[in-house]
């Protein structure tokens, strides 16, 4: 048997594993801080259920990368210290990210994260590193429609430029 078969957990990892394993958990950990800040500015309680379900799932995916770095000798990032909760009302109007805002920028994240969850997959020739970041990328997934379905129920969308003259199609 050779050295990349068996069980996955014992192959080593190979540095692009390493580094997508150890990027992933360090920008889980900044979106905890930063998801966590937009809570305090946030208004609209559904986009504080998303901000707290992205929290959520934040720290799991810190948990089982660490796991998985120390595991194979390697030192993850230090996590960030929690902020604390503020009250909206002290967040002066002019200070304040707006709903909107704060959508935008959690549906960027979330696009973004799919992406690095793409790459993180077709780079990974331990099975268990790709399955990992195939959740990811499901969990992200969902994210992306629901936050998507609800920046338009909320007139929050700024859709790009829209073809509302289409050409007629050429049948030869």
């Amino acid at each position: 048997m050779g050295i990349l078969s068996g069980n996955p957990k014992d192959e080593p990892m190979h540095y692009g594993e390493i580094h997508a394993v150890w990027m992933a958990s360090t920008t889980a950990k900044g979106a905890v801080s930063c998801y966590q800040a937009y809570l305090n500015h946030c208004g609209d309680k559904d986009l504080k259920k998303v901000l707290d379900d992205l929290i959520d799932q934040a720290k799991m995916e810190i948990k089982e990368c660490d796991i998985l770095l120390t595991d194979n000798g390697i030192a993850p990032a230090p996590t960030m210290p929690e902020r604390p909760p503020v009250k909206f009302e002290d967040i002066p109007a002019g200070a304040r990210f707006t709903d909107p805002e704060i959508a935008a920028i959690i549906s960027a994240d979330t696009s973004i994260g799919l992406v690095a969850c793409s790459q993180a997959m077709g780079q990974s020739i331990r099975e268990d590193i790709g399955a990992l970041f195939a959740k990811y990328h499901l969990t992200k997934t969902a994210f992306g429609l629901r936050l998507l379905q609800m920046s338009k129920e909320k007139g929050w969308l700024i859709p790009p430029p829209l073809q509302i003259k289409r050409p007629e199609p050429v049948h030869a």
